[in-house]
């Protein structure tokens, strides 16, 4: 899924914004049509000096733990991971408009969505992901750091959808073609909430190990530079939370996987032995199911309703839904 629409922000106030807060003269910034988070815009700046950079531009809720700890993680040695610039001041961010600006080095190369992992970037993968693992945080930034509830917040979200769902009487086609979905599929998606409930009852009452989790750690995630290089991106909703959350993008037998030709072997080599819980795998992968319906629902029906000018973002939703929801939700419900 593509962010499809540019923020209402001048370039050249992005410009200006990268020269005062990083130091870096940019020549031109220019807005790339990346990611799944509708509260994320992407933009390539060419310096005047000839590097590039990659710059994110954040609205809404921002978690400072996002960028402390990948530049934590680096400094601990683990190359893999990619890390924000710090600004002049030694921030890890700047603001404008709204937005918090967040700069990264540009990497020539293709994310793991449109390029198959060689034998070496699987084992490299792995590894990186089990030095994530391992990591301890510093207490402060530990103490700062998100930790796993089991929350109901996203099945509340679904639930709630599902109760309005058959309303209707959308003018924006995206709200519209959604609300369809939501009653056609009504017993399915309730099916997936319930098990995602029912899942989380055993993990709340006999707490797992937790460890430093990416959560995300999807092909979308994983940029594969012209060198060889591998790069784990996009740190923006870390978590302490038993290590099956970050495994679960790795089972070759569960659609949520993500990865079109997953190779648990070679990932498994890099990431060495290690014993997966069954029944946090399986919460995580249905809970997955349930947070994307959630993230949608939220974005859509908001947008829709208060006018929000980024249509080609709810439509770009609405179709992302519509895709996983066929390919994933049957296997969701099918392991119940």
């Amino acid at each position: 899924m593509q962010v499809l629409d540019k923020p209402d922000i001048e370039d050249g106030v992005i410009v200006a914004a990268v020269g005062d807060g990083f130091g870096v003269e940019a020549a031109e910034v220019a807005f790339l049509p990346l990611g799944a988070d509708f509260d994320t815009a992407v933009y390539r700046v060419a310096a005047a000096g000839g590097a590039s950079y990659f710059l994110k531009l954040r609205r809404g809720n921002f978690d400072e733990t996002a960028v402390a700890i990948p530049r934590f993680l680096q400094t601990q040695g683990i190359a893999a991971v990619m890390a924000p610039i710090p600004t002049r001041g030694g921030q890890l961010w700047t603001e404008v408009g709204g937005f918090k600006l967040i700069l990264y080095p540009y990497v020539e190369g293709r994310s793991g969505r449109n390029a198959e992992l060689s034998d070496r970037q699987w084992r490299e993968l792995g590894a990186a992901l089990k030095a994530v693992h391992a990591s301890r945080l510093p207490p402060d930034l530990a103490r700062r750091t998100p930790r796993e509830t089991y929350s109901p917040r996203w099945r509340g979200i679904v639930k709630a959808a599902l109760a309005r769902g058959g309303e209707g009487g959308y003018d924006d086609p995206a709200a519209a073609r959604l609300a369809a979905l939501l009653k056609a599929e009504r017993g399915k998606i309730a099916q997936i909430v319930e098990r995602a409930e029912r899942l989380a009852v055993p993990l709340r009452r006999h707490p797992r190990p937790f460890v430093l989790c990416h959560t995300d750690i999807h092909t979308f995630n994983v940029i594969l530079g012209a060198d060889d290089s591998l790069f784990i991106v996009d740190w923006d909703n870390p978590l302490l939370a038993p290590k099956e959350h970050d495994l679960m993008f790795m089972d070759d037998g569960s659609d949520e996987g993500m990865w079109s030709n997953p190779r648990e072997d070679l990932f498994y080599q890099g990431y060495g032995p290690t014993e997966v819980d069954p029944v946090a795998l399986a919460y995580y992968q249905v809970e997955r199911v349930v947070v994307d319906i959630a993230v949608t629902c939220e974005m859509v029906f908001a947008g829709a309703e208060a006018g929000d000018p980024r249509v080609s973002d709810r439509e770009q939703g609405v179709q992302y839904v519509v895709g996983r929801f066929a390919s994933e939700t049957g296997h969701a419900v099918e392991g119940g």
